[in-house]
């Protein structure tokens, strides 16, 4: 299919051009892209390229986040539980403040954390959610760690605990709550934490999913998730209004966020037992009087991803799977260019659960037991080197500012920018 360059980038959820200039300040960076134009990361990487390794106070799971000269992160103690939000130089590691928050240990999934979510930030505040079953705490704090709100949004009873990460769209946060009961999304004024809107859903079964954005060609902006109860479905950012949804796509759960490639858009869902698969859809437009439509599938459960979001590019995507097999794909055809294994096994045994970011054309991916690899970026799978970080590792970097920080489940690490 041959698309004109500027057909092929409508709605991607990155500009590249401008993201090595941006703050990371959200899961998977500027508008959730995965995407660094950084010049300032070496492809192999020795023990001179490390800049910084610190213990964390604390395991977790969580990415960080940077604004300027700091850099943001959450840790817990998963047998007896409490969240800590730190802030951390990012030039030296050096820990700048820490807040700590009540959260009673409870039983989650033995590969979750009390601290998955990852935070969202803006030039005046960082945003951080944690849960308990009786209740999940939404709450706001200042550059220099002062409380400025905090919000119960009820119970989030779950069999595996909680994890999907919030986004900030234009003057809202946007929060998913599917959970395994009373589920609902909501959209909270980023000054006061008051509710704008609310919009329950039918979800039985949580997803973890961070909200992404689709931009259609003579159509209105469009707020994208998944779930198992509601397949791929879409929000409108300003009222939370369902504009079109996609039941009986999914039958299992729902982890990674949706990925938005033109005039597409994907999702999966799975197990930790396999039957993993993934769907792309055709978004519905309805200024163009346009229904949603299945566009392509993979099904096969080695190849799709479970946990981690997929990664795109011009006219091709990649997609890591938690079995540890990288995929690169056209995607606006699902035909797949090649279908490589990087990691063996799956789980904390080895595969993937990090979402791969690409930095200057290379991919870099994360093992599970924290080996970094960093493949080319073009259409002929070459793995360019290796790196073992020596710690499990379910986090997805962060690169800013010429330098990418890597969490392990015990310890940050700081590579690059000389």
């Amino acid at each position: 299919m041959n698309l004109k360059p500027t057909l092929l980038f409508l709605g991607v959820v990155t500009l590249v051009s401008s993201v090595n200039a941006q703050e990371w300040t959200r899961f998977r960076g500027p508008e959730g892209s995965g995407i660094s134009g950084a010049k300032t990361i070496p492809t192999k990487w020795s023990e001179g390229d490390i800049n910084w390794k610190i213990k964390l106070p604390g395991t977790g799971h969580s990415s960080p986040v940077a604004w300027g000269d700091r850099l943001f992160i959450t840790t817990t103690s998963d047998k007896e539980g409490g969240l800590s939000v730190l802030c951390l130089s990012a030039k030296t590691g050096k820990q700048l403040w820490k807040k700590e928050f009540k959260l009673n240990a409870f039983r989650k999934h033995k590969y979750n954390s009390f601290a998955s979510t990852t935070p969202a930030l803006d030039a005046e505040r960082l945003y951080v959610g944690w849960s308990m079953p009786e209740k999940y705490t939404f709450a706001a704090l200042t550059h220099d760690g002062d409380l400025v709100w905090e919000r119960d949004l009820g119970p989030f009873v779950t069999q595996h605990g909680s994890g999907g990460s919030p986004t900030i769209y234009k003057d809202k946060i946007i929060l998913s709550q599917e959970k395994d009961a009373d589920s609902f999304l909501i959209a909270l004024d980023p000054r006061s934490g008051k509710t704008i809107w609310r919009t329950p859903r039918d979800s039985k079964v949580a997803t973890y999913g961070t909200a992404s954005i689709y931009r259609p060609k003579g159509g209105k902006e469009q707020l994208l998730f998944t779930s198992q109860a509601h397949g791929i479905y879409s929000i409108d950012p300003d009222t939370g209004s369902v504009v079109w949804d996609m039941p009986g796509l999914f039958t299992k759960r729902s982890l990674c966020s949706v990925t938005v490639a033109g005039d597409v858009a994907w999702g999966s869902c799975g197990s930790g037992g396999g039957g993993n698969y993934v769907v792309a859809v055709r978004p519905g437009i309805p200024e163009k009087n346009r229904k949603p439509e299945i566009a392509w599938k993979i099904n096969r459960s080695s190849l799709s991803p479970y946990v981690p979001t997929s990664l795109v590019k011009g006219e091709y995507a990649w997609l890591a799977s938690d079995a540890g097999y990288l995929t690169c794909i056209k995607h606006q055809t699902g035909e797949m260019v090649y279908s490589e294994r990087l990691a063996e096994g799956g789980g904390r045994g080895a595969g993937i659960f990090s979402s791969p970011i690409m930095v200057d054309g290379r991919i870099f991916c994360v093992s599970t037991q924290g080996k970094v690899y960093v493949v080319d970026g073009g259409l002929k799978f070459k793995v360019l080197s290796t790196y073992d970080l020596g710690d499990i590792t379910h986090a997805t970097p962060a690169v800013h500012h010429g330098r990418m920080y890597v969490r392990t489940e015990k310890y940050l690490f700081s590579v690059g920018g000389k």
